[in-house]
Parts: structure tokens; C-alpha cells; sequence
């Protein structure tokens, strides 16, 4: 079973999962040994509202915050799939939800309004950091994996067309590229294209996040957004078109929390919240995306065994 492969070959060290702080329900007792105390870091807190926006991987990340977090004594209310990042920092800046897994590079362009280009992920979160903590909100320290907007094609357009990179787009006339609905006005979408690679011959069509390969496997579109980590791309049957001025940016995740929320939670919930985003390698989220899209498992399930396997419940 994928599943079993994802808990078998991706389990990273238990010694990392933030269980020696001093929330976890364990002290010194004399003599050297340790006794068990029945408190909880989440026991007695309000409970946080967490958010995903519209697609598997928002899923999984939800769901693996939230168990993760319900483990330590927190109390979680999951509103998934409401919608993309635009609707989801209006609904964190109302208050309507306390937290949402985002993507640096996303946040900074469209949250933040920042089109600059920046050397490695740690210059593009403090940058994005900084911003937040202007309006309200934190940036939780960024996940081991990123999920890269990306441009793909079949193997057999790939070859009939000499496609390698964005900059071979320019030799196609009016391709068909089906993306999100945002995709034709964020500075890492069609703009993006234009001012990186001169590509502005292009007959677009809006899909839901998800339909794209079913789109292009049924040849109505010939180039495909995917995301770097979905797991369709497990196997090679795409070509993932090679980006190298790097239009897409740097797209580690960070949860994105309320300041007042943050604080109402206590150093428990910041430490159980980078526990998990510590284990969560390109390699485990691509399989685990595999394991929903593919499999049909359900992403509750398959957040439960990944979490299990590195000792995170």
C-alpha cells in the first residue's frame, strides 16, 4: 500500500518532534526518574479556528495540524476548502478563522503586495515576517518541503514542440494553458510569464484546482499549472517544464496565525505546530497527495498514520 510506504520510508526521528519541552505532560522526579503529570499544553485554552483553501494538499496540511494539535490538548475547529489565498487572508484579517497553512512566496505577492524577487526561503520569510507582524498576524517558522506553481505538458507535446523550459513556450503559438481562476493576474501567473519569459500568446482557460490533468489527459488543454507536489506527478507521466528565472518564487509553507490568537494559546501550541512542520519533507507530501488523489484515501487517515509514524500522537 502507498500509504504503508509513506509511513514505512518518510518516518523522520521521533527525537524531533518537540516531545522533551516542558508542556509535555512529563517532569524530573527525584532521584533521576520522571513522572507523569495529567496537564495538557492545550488544556484550559479557547479553541482555534484553522482554515485550508481548495485543493488536496491544503487537506492534508489541515488535517495534520489539527490532529496534531488535538493530541496536545487543543481544541480545533477545521473549516477546509474555503477557497484561495485572497479569500482566506480576508477571512483571517475578519476573524473568521484564527489560522491557515500558506505558501511564503504566495503570501508575499498576493497577501503582502511584495513582487520582489528574493536569494533563498529565509530572505522571503523575513520579509513576509515582518508584514505580518505589521497587520496582526505571525508566521510560523517555514516547512522542510515547498510547493512550486509549475507549468506541465505530455511527454508526447513535450517532444513534438522541444519543450524543456518556460523560455521553449515562446516557440508555441497560442497554447492552451489551464489554470486556476487567479492564475491570469497574480505576479506568478500570466504576468508573471510575460515580464519573466515574453510569453503573452496564450489562449487561457480557468479550471478548478484538480481538473487540470483531467483536462489535459483529454487533450482540451495543452499545458497544465500543477503544483510540484501533487502526486499525479509520481512516475513521470507529465514533463514539468524547468522555470530558470524562478517566476514562481519560493514557496515553502508557514502557518499563518493571528497574533491574538497565537498568544491566547501559549508557547504549547507554537512548539506542537513546528513539531509537525518539521517532518514534512517534499517527498511525504507528495505521497501523501498521491495517497488521496490516487488512492481515494481519505486525507483524515492518511495525516493519522503520517503523524503516527513520527511519534506525533
Amino acid at each position: 500500500m502507498l500509504l504503508a510506504l509513506v509511513a514505512l520510508v518518510l518516518a523522520v526521528g521521533v527525537a524531533a518532534c518537540g516531545d522533551d519541552d516542558n508542556d509535555s505532560g512529563t517532569t524530573a522526579a527525584a532521584g533521576g526518574g520522571a513522572e507523569t503529570t495529567s496537564t495538557a499544553p492545550g488544556e484550559g485554552k479557547p479553541a482555534i479556528t484553522l482554515g485550508t483553501k481548495n485543493f488536496t494538499e491544503q487537506f492534508v496540511l489541515g488535517e495534520l495540524y489539527r490532529q496534531g494539535l488535538e493530541a496536545r490538548g487543543f481544541t480545533v475547529n477545521l473549516k477546509e476548502n474555503i477557497g484561495s489565498t485572497e479569500i482566506a487572508d480576508r477571512a483571517l484579517r475578519s476573524g473568521q478563522i484564527d489560522m491557515y497553512p500558506e505558501y511564503i512566496g504566495i503570501f508575499n505577492t498576493t497577501v503582502a503586495g511584495d513582487t520582489r524577487t528574493y536569494p533563498d526561503a529565509e530572505a522571503a520569510y523575513a520579509a513576509g515576517k515582518a508584514y505580518a507582524e505589521r497587520n496582526g498576524f505571525t508566521l510560523l517558522p517555514l516547512t522542510p518541503f515547498e510547493n512550486v506553481d509549475a507549468l506541465a505538458v505530455t511527454p508526447e507535446y513535450s517532444e513534438r514542440n522541444g519543450l524543456r523550459s518556460l523560455a521553449d513556450l515562446t516557440k508555441v503559438r497560442g497554447f492552451r494553458l489551464g489554470a486556476a481562476p487567479e492564475f491570469r493576474n497574480r505576479p506568478t501567473g500570466l504576468p508573471g510569464l510575460e515580464r519573466g519569459y515574453g510569453i503573452t500568446d496564450v489562449r487561457f482557460s480557468p479550471l478548478t484546482i484538480g481538473l487540470q490533468y483531467q483536462a489535459i489527459d483529454n487533450g482540451k488543454i495543452d499545458v497544465a499549472q500543477v503544483f510540484t507536489t501533487d502526486g499525479q506527478l509520481v512516475g513521470g507521466r507529465y514533463v514539468v517544464l524547468e522555470d530558470p528565472k524562478k517566476i514562481f518564487g519560493i514557496q515553502n509553507v508557514t502557518p499563518v496565525v493571528s497574533t491574538r490568537a497565537l498568544d491566547a494559546q501559549g508557547q504549547g501550541f507554537q512548539e506542537t505546530v513546528d513539531a509537525i512542520s518539521r517532518v514534512l519533507t517534499t517527498e511525504a507530501m507528495q505521497r501523501m497527495n498521491a495517497a488521496v488523489d490516487i488512492d481515494k484515501q481519505d486525507a483524515a487517515e492518511v495525516a493519522r498514520q503520517y503523524l503516527e509514524a513520527n511519534g506525533l500522537l
